[in-house]
């Protein structure tokens, strides 16, 4: 309720002639008769032919009396790309788990998360957004006060928000699990480490573990690690904190940097479905491939996929230590040659990791099988690779790749599922190129976990509009950048008095992007309540 406003919404009067006209509906508190009134003002005409609203007059009226009365002022606010992040948020729930986690800063949270998927700046400037465009707040963000908000976030509070935000979106959902790396340039953060940079930093990072919800499309959880800590440690920890949202219905999607025996069993101790790429070196995927090298080949094996891809596929029952599960294999003979690049990439990698004396422990069977160590007291170490292994495994298994899963599903099914993983990729790059956070300039780790909370709110949002405009036909060739801007020229024009509020007119792009969004062209008519 804001200064005596209970609500305001659009109706349509239909009249004995047939016409329907649009009426704005404002609701407000009489104090005289200690009860609740209502005010309608015919906003105009509705044309069922276009859905456009033919508006009365009402806006040359307010406009003319406004002028005439020298006393009176008018204020503008950019009000076109809050309308649509609005409707987003609450209609994926997002105000309601922030009010219920968050009572005293709920608005706040979420105006600077409106403000980071608009603008993509530093918080810092947030201060000045805040006084130009309309936001759930509706006020002037001062930055101490947002220092101050991000001061007051808590872990307690965060975790209440990750078990609600799950619950909200996650039923029997397929969560795909991935981390990247954020650069640091700070000083004293416990967290900021030295470790493997996936973005080639010659700079020490903080690590950032999510979870990305395939039925939703939307980010479910992340946790921040200490940049010295390899991908491969993190899912048992992760597992562990998930006990939470107490949910065994959900599926993880891993690819093979995860897997090593110890997080397999983990994940059946955990009885979590899963489907996890295997590296195809391991001896126990070979003697399997060998196994169904011949029938593999045969025609009733072979697919194509969505994406024109011809591939061979089957799967084979395996036990893992007593426990049933599903290899599911697949080969391409056109990549083939592709693979074997990765591949010596990889074997690349693994030499300077021995050269080093770097070596992770999910890579001891690869630096047994391909390189031979000789170190002296006098020459040290000396790494050669093993040319006669790497060609056998060139010759024998280039070309196939595996998937470990759980549950039984026919390879077509389980390849679809990974393959959506890639979502998380992408909202990795956009945290990074589109909301500020390349570089984490902060100095304690308690204003970077306020920080990545909020980027985390903001991301949710991001990718919201990205998967609208990825559906539509007419907008699908612009950013989200470009889709907040377009909506910048509908704004607010306020006058004092008794004399209202409107909002500018929309043009066809704007008046494109509003459907999209599902936001009738009558929306622009009312008032905004604020």
């Amino acid at each position: 309720m804001r200064g005596g406003v209970i609500m305001a919404y659009t109706t349509i009067h239909t009249k004995k002639n047939g016409v329907k006209y649009v009426y704005s509906v404002e609701g407000y508190w009489d104090k005289d008769k200690k009860a609740p009134r209502n005010r309608q003002v015919c906003l105009g005409r509705l044309d069922e032919k276009t859905g456009e609203v033919i508006p009365s007059s009402r806006k040359t009226r307010v406009a003319k009396r406004a002028a005439k009365a020298p006393e009176v002022t008018a204020t503008s606010k950019i009000i076109g790309p809050f309308l649509l992040l609005d409707k987003i948020s609450h209609e994926i729930g997002l105000p309601k788990v922030l009010r219920r986690c968050f009572p005293n800063c709920h608005l706040q949270l979420l105006s600077l998360a409106y403000f980071l998927v608009q603008k993509g700046h530093a918080l810092s400037r947030s201060e000045i957004w805040s006084a130009t465009n309309v936001h759930p707040l509706g006020e002037v963000m001062p930055s101490q006060r947002t220092s101050e908000l991000l001061n007051s976030i808590t872990e307690d509070g965060r975790q209440m928000f990750f078990s609600k935000w799950m619950k909200t979106i996650c039923a029997k959902e397929y969560l795909c699990y991935d981390i990247t790396s954020i650069s640091s340039y700070s000083e004293g953060n416990e967290y900021v480490r030295w470790g493997h940079n996936r973005d080639l930093e010659k700079l020490p990072q903080v690590n950032l573990a999510m979870l990305f919800g395939q039925n939703s499309g939307l980010p479910a959880y992340y946790r921040r690690l200490p940049g010295s800590i390899p991908d491969v440690a993190t899912l048992k920890t992760t597992m562990d904190a998930l006990d939470f949202i107490e949910n065994k219905k959900l599926t993880f999607v891993l690819d093979r940097g995860f897997y090593s025996a110890s997080n397999v069993d983990a994940l059946f101790a955990a009885h979590y479905d899963f489907i996890l790429a295997v590296p195809t070196s391991r001896i126990w995927i070979e003697r399997i491939i060998d196994k169904h090298r011949d029938e593999i080949m045969l025609p009733d094996h072979y697919h194509v996929t969505g994406e024109n891809e011809s591939l061979f596929m089957l799967t084979h029952l395996h036990q893992w230590k007593g426990k049933r599960c599903y290899l599911q294999i697949y080969y391409n003979n056109a990549k083939a040659a592709e693979d074997y690049d990765a591949f010596t990439t990889q074997l690349l990698h693994l030499k300077q990791e021995l050269e080093t004396k770097n070596e992770r422990s999910e890579n001891a069977d690869d630096y047994k099988r391909f390189f031979v160590v000789n170190e002296t007291p006098k020459r040290g170490r000396k790494i050669m690779f093993n040319n006669s292994a790497i060609e056998e495994y060139r010759k024998k298994y280039v070309g196939f790749f595996c998937l470990l899963t759980k549950k039984k599903l026919n390879p077509f099914e389980a390849l679809e599922f990974y393959r959506r993983k890639e979502k998380v990729e992408n909202c990795f790059d956009d945290m990074k190129n589109q909301l500020d956070m390349k570089r984490l300039r902060i100095h304690s780790s308690q204003a970077m976990d306020a920080r990545l909370f909020v980027q985390f709110l903001a991301l949710i949002l991001l990718t919201k509009v990205r998967l609208i405009i990825k559906r539509s036909k007419e907008l699908k060739n612009l950013t989200v950048r470009e889709v907040m801007e377009a909506m910048e020229t509908i704004t607010e024009i306020k006058y004092s008095g008794r004399y209202g509020s409107l909002i500018t007119e929309a043009g066809l792009l704007q008046r494109e992007i509003m459907a999209a969004f599902g936001l009738p062209p009558e929306t622009l008519l009312h008032d905004s309540g604020k």
